[in-house]
């Protein structure tokens, strides 16, 4: 009786001894909960897999793009960036890694953060004729302004956005006034969204500038249609992307890369954690349906990490092991 006391007794022990070692193989972790909706969900999800899956310790540090890339480049913190943008980084970010201070661990958006003009699907499938952006400007009359019904509306991205700027040129370029169009200042995002949620109540025809993951995008289906032209940077850079640019011309809205980027320092004593962030991605698809769920349930981010993982275990149990997935699963 006393040696089965005492194996049981040191078969705990061991067991302890190696979760307190897991635990101190990855340590303290801080995670920038990015302050949109998606990156927000993303840091929530990390912060529960690798705290339960992983025995990190993980804290929660509130971000945004510049300020959260800055303090890991010259401060080494917060230790990881679920969802950078990092198109607008991108010339420090590169010299930050091929200096060794930052690591481009993974794309999280396996499609890239998108934009574009988009009309809903129910008009698309009512008319499989509108491909292109330039197909919808053949018929203003499917798309009233709300002001005035013999013309049709384009919608604009929110007010003081820099979207606002190149959506504004691309009308321009594409002389869709000359076609019997306006473009609508909706005011604000919430304007912009109160107008496709009309849009869908009353089934009539939107079309305008929107942007992917989003909870909107998530709720109702859309489609994106083509400008006819490929991205030209050049171009993007020197007009279309600049207040009055006098010529504009016609271009197709770059994909943003989005990236979860982690310091050096997380990486090099991580361990096996950092295989989890250097695998795990979404598509924008589910991410707009989790961003819609929150919305409809008033969902936090950290309600929207909890409903994405009971919801889509399917996607994220291929992120971790077996053995990982067992505890997260417990966790919840």
């Amino acid at each position: 009786m006393k040696k089965l006391l005492a194996s049981a007794i040191f078969a705990f022990g061991a067991y302890a001894l190696a979760g307190s070692a897991h635990a101190a193989e990855c340590g303290d972790v801080s995670i920038a909960e990015m302050n949109w909706a998606s990156a927000g969900v993303a840091a929530q999800v990390d912060k529960i897999i690798l705290q339960n899956g992983y025995g990190c310790n993980v804290t929660l540090v509130t971000g945004d793009t510049q300020p959260t890339f800055t303090s890991m480049n010259e401060k080494g913190q917060p230790d990881v960036a679920p969802e950078l943008w990092v198109n607008a980084v991108r010339t420090a970010l590169d010299k930050a890694v091929s200096e060794g201070r930052l690591i481009e661990a993974a794309p999280l958006l396996s499609d890239g953060g998108v934009e574009g003009w988009w009309i809903p699907k129910f008009l698309a499938d009512a008319h499989p004729d509108i491909k292109t952006v330039q197909d919808a400007l053949k018929h203003p009359e499917l798309f009233p302004a709300p002001e005035d019904s013999s013309k049709g509306a384009v919608y604009n991205c929110p007010a003081g956005w820099n979207c606002q700027i190149s959506t504004a040129n691309l009308y321009k370029a594409l002389g869709a006034e000359k076609l019997g169009f306006t473009l609508v200042d909706t005011g604000s995002a919430a304007g912009l969204d109160g107008s496709i949620a009309n849009a869908f109540e009353k089934k009539i025809g939107w079309f305008g500038y929107y942007w992917a993951p989003t909870a909107i995008l998530g709720k109702y289906e859309m489609v994106r249609l083509s400008f006819g032209v490929p991205h030209d940077k050049k171009e993007w850079d020197a007009c279309t992307a600049i207040q009055d640019c006098a010529n504009p011309k016609v271009n197709s809205y770059p994909v943003s890369d989005v990236y979860t980027v982690v310091t050096k320092a997380f990486a090099s004593k991580a361990g096996i954690a950092m295989d989890y962030v250097k695998t795990r991605k979404w598509d924008n698809g589910t991410v707009g349906k989790v961003l819609a769920w929150m919305t409809d349930n008033q969902g936090t981010n950290e309600d929207g990490a909890k409903y994405f993982l009971k919801t889509y275990p399917d996607m994220w149990t291929k992120w971790v092991s077996p053995d990982v997935a067992t505890k997260v699963k417990a966790s919840l």
